[in-house]
């Protein structure tokens, strides 16, 4: 290997946002990391969406069946039609 030309290889401390912490080496200064084995579904057992910005909703929302995005707009629609009508009622 060539001197001075490589980073420096070193110990640092891993943190997940469940809170867990971990001692590992890398070249970088620090890591941050949103799932790690203590709270991972698969290691945990437990079944959990990891939803980042919405993405299994949106994801939902585009593959959603022709008869469940009439039900859904029929939904919306009736929503909207019930705080008219009651408004008209209390008149």
């Amino acid at each position: 290997m060539k001197p001075g030309i490589h980073p420096e290889y070193q110990p640092l401390t891993v943190v997940c946002a469940c809170g867990n912490k971990f001692v590992t080496r890398s070249t970088a200064k620090s890591i941050h990391v949103e799932i790690c084995a203590k709270c991972h579904p698969y290691f945990t057992g437990k079944l959990r969406l990891v939803d980042t910005a919405g993405r299994v909703e949106r994801f939902r929302a585009r593959y959603r069946s022709p008869a469940e995005k009439a039900e859904k707009a029929d939904q919306a629609e009736k929503a909207d039609q019930a705080p008219a009508e009651q408004g008209s009622a209390d008149s």
